[in-house]
């Protein structure tokens, strides 16, 4: 019991700095849309920290799994396992980055910005270190020294975050007034330039952070033991390239797909930054993963383990689609959060937080073949969610722009979620409650019907199009319409209505904290 009690403190500990943590950059996506000149200027932000993901997976290859599997060996030394490791990623990763240093202009030309070899320089550096310290970090958590984990991860955060604020909001004022203060380093006009600093010195300070962990080790290399750790690493590194490109392969396709990557980079400005208010569906989807899978192994061989897998997904969809509801519901007011320059691909915000849900009902339902050891089905659903986002993006966004990229992401994951379903159900079978899921899919299919309808009717309204007030932000006129306020009380309505049911059918208002015991006594009396 203790050590399932340290188990649930330290998922804590990590799962909440990690939202923290997200939500703190997630504050970035408005301020880089209001503040960058063009959307075009966003889109390279979007698209340089999509070829991110994937190439820190790459230079890891594997071996942050590798590390936890090989130095929890009895027969192996620990300090030789970190110190094998370390090694490993160490020389890798500045072979890279030194790579990428000599070779920045063809490979910034290969990818569209002749013009900016620089960003290609930041990034190389960026990424080879954040591989590197992925060891340190992995360390800390075999150490079970979670808040000096989410300490340095929070650092880095901020430094991030203050860099920005510097270069971007500070500066260019100090630049008006008082030019000779910063003239020596200060270049105008070269926002991204900025978050890519900003971003290598935030990567800077954690490496130093985690330097005195690293010298814990004692370089006790050994080359047998490396060559038997990339022979369980390198194979899980196709499971995790598939998994990454699932989520960025649209972001890294896209600038490529259009006459001109201009107006590619442009595109994908506009989606990313409307993908990037469907966050709070991935947030709540980041803290249920950090809960659950403890909660899954935990509960491994107990003779209610099955039941509990099946509520825990029966619920998780419930509050997935109530998020659903909400981001629609209020979307006239969350749009505010980006600059209306971008305000014409919130269409594509329905489509994302519903392949959001797919996606992590479909790590739900994963379980099955994690619990059985058949992680190869995984790899076979990622490698086929993979085939299906790649050739639908080169069919529809050419032809319907970012739309596409969304509803590629769509088919990826609702193929992995039924596949996954039919294959774990022989396999491994689980009697999810399909009815109580199905009842909430149709409601909220019902619900944003009705509010669709309501909102095209006020559209057509003459009536419904006087405006109550407005004002001007950087060249736009926001304006609060009747339709607006009307908009927002259906939304408010069908939102209502789904916790009534939820309220009514699985969550009776007498079990939430606090508040119920004041009901607990009626339901008595009644």
């Amino acid at each position: 019991m203790s050590q399932i009690k340290s188990l649930a403190k330290d998922t804590a500990i990590y799962g909440v700095s990690n939202i923290i943590n997200k939500f703190l950059n997630y504050l970035l996506v408005p301020f880089y849309t209001y503040i960058l000149q063009t959307t075009s200027e966003y889109g390279v932000i979007t698209n340089l920290y999509s070829w991110m993901a994937l190439v820190i997976v790459v230079l890891t290859y594997g071996m942050e799994t590798g590390f936890f599997r090989f130095i929890n060996k009895p027969e192996n030394d620990a300090n030789q396992v970190y110190s094998t490791t370390l090694c490993s990623l160490f020389t890798t990763s500045l072979l890279f980055a030194l790579c990428v240093t000599i070779w920045q202009q063809p490979i910034a030309s290969a990818m569209g910005y002749c013009n900016h070899a620089d960003y290609i320089f930041y990034f190389g550096w960026i990424m080879a270190m954040d591989a590197f310290n992925t060891i340190p970090f992995a360390y800390l958590r075999y150490k079970n020294r979670p808040w000096r984990f989410a300490i340095i991860k929070f650092i880095g955060v901020l430094v991030n975050i203050g860099a920005n604020l510097f270069f971007l909001l500070a500066c260019p004022r100090i630049a008006q007034h008082s030019p000779q203060l910063i003239d020596w380093f200060y270049r105008p006009n070269y926002e991204v330039g900025y978050v890519c600093v900003s971003n290598l010195l935030s990567t800077i300070v954690t490496t130093l952070c985690l330097l005195p962990f690293v010298f814990e080790a004692k370089f006790n290399f050994s080359l047998s033991l490396l060559k038997q750790m990339l022979r369980y690493s390198l194979p899980l590194l196709i499971l995790g390239i598939a998994g990454i490109m699932n989520q960025h392969l649209d972001k890294i396709m896209m600038p490529y797909l259009f006459d001109s990557v201009e107006e590619g980079n442009a595109q994908l400005g506009i989606y990313g930054a409307c993908a990037k208010l469907a966050m709070v569906m991935m947030i709540f989807i980041q803290a249920f993963r950090y809960a659950y899978e403890p909660f899954v192994f935990a509960k491994n061989n107990s003779r209610n383990s099955v039941g509990a897998y099946s509520d825990a997904t029966k619920y998780f969809t419930i509050f997935a689609l109530l998020i659903i509801i909400g981001m629609v519901a209020y979307m006239d007011i969350l749009r505010l959060i980006i600059s209306p320059a971008y305000w014409s691909g919130l269409k594509v915000v329905p489509i994302i937080l519903l392949s959001y849900l797919f996606e992590g009902i479909y790590f739900n339902l994963s379980i099955w073949y994690k619990l059985t050891d058949r992680t190869i089905w995984g790899a076979a659903f990622s490698l086929i969610g993979l085939t299906i986002i790649f050739v639908l993006n080169i069919v529809l966004v050419p032809k319907i722009g970012y739309m596409g990229c969304a509803w590629a992401s769509l088919a990826c994951f609702l193929t992995c979620m039924l596949l996954s379903y039919f294959v774990g159900q022989k396999k491994y079978p689980i009697p999810y409650d399909l009815k109580s899921m199905a009842v909430y899919f149709g409601i909220t299919i019902v619900l944003l019907g009705i509010y669709y309808g309501c909102k095209y009717a006020f559209t057509q309204s003459d009536l419904m199009q006087h405006e109550m007030f407005g004002y001007t932000l950087k060249g736009y006129h926001i304006s609060f319409l009747r339709a607006d306020l009307a908009n927002l009380l259906i939304g408010t309505c069908a939102v209502v209505a789904y916790l009534a049911l939820l309220f009514k059918r699985d969550f009776p208002i007498s079990s939430l904290p606090i508040v119920g015991k004041y009901f607990k006594n009626n339901q008595k009396q009644s």
